[in-house]
């Protein structure tokens, strides 16, 4: 009986100790600060290969989301679409980033991403290369977003595809939404409208 107790006690803490680690909220892998004090001073890829200049965006509302093509919140898409076009003449635009971070649902290539944007939900908000936004290859930009260093207020790890920054237009982070948050919720476009007249 004993010996059955102990097992099951060896067991139980073995669950913990991998309970504990896999759900770590931060990446703590050491790297070197960022040069970038803004995300304006990042030069970013397009889905095309092409650079972008984030300068570009002062002045504008931004909305940051890492997208994936096989998810479960992949019709968020049509979401994010259609608060592109119902704000995009005030000076607002979403921010589409491709990662295969979560469960492997963002396999394909850039083109690939392309053409399936374009065929299933006429996205016309610009979209970047695939990156990855969490672990030891994250991408500079992600860093930016989620280091306590650099976003004090909204910073922690990506837990899942179609997360989204609020950016205003001094480039600071005012909001954050999880992926359940439909990008069209009044919590979201009553953010967008305030970031807009402000």
């Amino acid at each position: 009986m004993n010996r059955y107790r102990s097992i099951v006690l060896l067991l139980l803490c073995a669950v913990l100790v991998t309970v504990v680690a896999c759900g770590s909220e931060e990446d703590t892998t050491p790297r070197p600060p960022l040069a970038e004090k803004s995300v304006y001073d990042f030069v970013l890829k397009d889905i095309d290969g092409n650079d972008v200049k984030m300068e570009q965006y002062q002045g504008k509302v931004l909305m940051v989301v890492n997208v994936a093509s096989e998810c479960g919140y992949t019709p968020q898409y049509a979401g994010l679409q259609n608060v592109y076009a119902k704000y995009k003449d005030q000076g607002f635009y979403v921010l589409g980033f491709p990662a295969n971070n979560f469960g492997a649902q963002e396999p394909g290539s850039n083109e690939e991403i392309k053409t399936f944007c374009n065929a299933k939900y006429k996205v016309t908000f610009p979209m970047f290369s695939k990156i990855s936004v969490k672990g030891a290859d994250k991408h500079p930009f992600y860093r930016f977003l989620t280091e306590k260093t650099t976003d004090p207020e909204f910073s922690g790890e990506i837990k899942w595809n179609f997360n989204k920054f609020l950016i205003d237009k001094n480039g600071k982070v005012i909001a954050r939404f999880d992926s359940g948050t439909e990008p069209e919720s009044s919590d979201i476009t009553s953010n967008i409208e305030k970031a807009l007249k402000s």
